[in-house]
């Protein structure tokens, strides 16, 4: 990788070694990661990514990977084929149908479900709103709810909101803004005989904690509530298990692990037979297709197995189920990256005019850090004519960075890793970081 004016040019097939000798004749606060202990072929992975070939350190995973072309080429393909809607005696229908059953597959393996209980919908957001309209349905006032300040806006402010028009109150389990973790033994309180549901994340998209949702889903289970889990930020990162989660919902969204903008709900196929969602009358009413309304964009369905099937081959393994290759590749996903991450979260929080925002014992690759005297936008604007994409502002986190006191000063900028970052690129991210001076 070398720089050119204000940006980093760098090509798909980047070799991991010689990053990583490249960045360790730079100062920095710590080691390396060591070259033997990777277990991702970084290079044959940069590959896959034609979209890394501008040149940028793609340092803004939280808000959405980058796409490799096998999931790229999935949707030209679909793009091309005759389609039809569902529900028709010749084969442009029947592809739609065949579209719609792999993505459910795929979801399925990511997840830990089964494909009939995956509903498809446009976004989680989208997928959420509905289902907390649905679920609100059968609360009474008395009842509560309880939601996280650590969650992503998503899992709160459905749930909220038809919580005020049913007359139901909500509890708030807060984060140790110190650490920035949500601890667990607070449930003990806020989870009682009147609790209809628990909305919480598998992992932040701003600071990376991730709470112990087993535990959380245990004190709900207990008393009879339903548990919806937000696991966007977090099924990059590592395997998700719908049922060791202890999740009655599981809310993922593609784009966050290198697929097309599709959310999905992931739940038991009998307990979505319990609820009857707003539907039009013609429209079926199996489960899952009765939660999902109009007619779905087929092109972007097809590229979410093919994002799974990304996934999946990251080690260049063949043979088995997807579901075990998914395991060993997320495996390896979650070291290589914690490597790399907690060389950049160390040497970040080194830095005297950096103030990274708490210090989760098991973050996901992501972090929040402020400039005194620099705003947020000031920030990535200066790592932007460097180089590199980061985001500011409050990314949706509202609640953790009010309790965090920093949206007042415009938020925080918030930097994250996926498994096509590299060790050089990092490096390149820490000099820029530690060159920030106020103005």
């Amino acid at each position: 990788m070398s720089v050119t004016g204000s940006r980093v040019v760098d090509g798909p097939g980047t070799d991991l070694a010689a990053a990583e000798r490249s960045v360790a004749v730079r100062p920095s606060p710590t080691r390396v990661p060591s070259v033997g202990e990777a277990r991702l072929d970084v290079a044959r992975v940069r590959g896959l990514f034609p979209a890394l070939a501008d040149g940028f350190v793609h340092a803004d995973g939280p808000a959405g990977a980058l796409v490799p072309e096998s999931v790229a080429r999935a949707i030209a393909h679909a793009l091309r084929m005759p389609i039809a809607n569902r529900g028709g005696v010749f084969p442009a229908s029947g592809r739609a149908e065949a579209i719609v059953a792999a993505a459910r597959s795929a979801v399925a393996d990511l997840v830990g479900g089964v494909p009939a209980g995956v509903i498809l919908g446009p976004s989680m957001t989208t997928l959420t709103y509905a289902l907390a309209r649905t679920l609100a349905r059968t609360w009474r006032p008395g009842d509560e709810l309880v939601v996280s300040r650590l969650d992503h806006d998503a899992n709160i402010r459905p749930w909220v909101q038809q919580a005020q028009e049913a007359g139901v109150l909500v509890r708030w389990a807060e984060v140790d803004i110190e650490t920035g973790e949500l601890p667990a033994w607070q449930y003990d309180e806020l989870v009682t005989e009147r609790t209809r549901l628990v909305a919480v994340t598998a992992a932040s998209n701003a600071i990376g904690t991730r709470p112990d949702v087993a535990a959380i889903a245990a004190r709900a289970h207990a008393v009879g509530a339903l548990v919806y889990v937000d696991g966007a930020h977090a099924a990059p990162h590592g395997l998700l298990d719908r049922t060791a989660l202890g999740a009655d919902f599981l809310a993922v969204s593609a784009y966050k692990w290198c697929g097309p903008h599709v959310g999905a709900v992931v739940a038991d196929p009998a307990l979505l037979d319990q609820l009857r969602p707003d539907k039009l009358l013609p429209a079926p009413d199996r489960v899952p297709d009765r939660f999902e309304t109009g007619t779905p964009p087929f092109e972007l369905l097809a590229g979410v197995p093919a994002a799974v099937d990304h996934l999946a081959g990251l080690c260049g393994e063949a043979g088995g189920s997807r579901r075990g290759r998914l395991r060993a590749s997320m495996a390896a996903v979650a070291d290589y990256e914690g490597r790399l991450f907690g060389w950049l979260d160390d040497a970040l929080r080194a830095m005297r005019h950096v103030q990274v925002l708490g210090s989760p014992e098991d973050p996901t690759p992501t972090l929040s850090f402020t400039v005194p005297g620099m705003s947020p936008r000031a920030v990535t604007a200066e790592l932007s004519r460097r180089g590199i994409c980061a985001w500011d502002g409050d990314y949706y986190a509202r609640e953790l960075f009010d309790a965090l006191g920093v949206n007042e000063e415009g938020g925080a900028v918030q930097l994250g890793l996926l498994h096509y970052n590299t060790a050089e690129e990092v490096g390149y991210v820490i000099d820029s970081v530690a060159a920030l001076r106020v103005r």
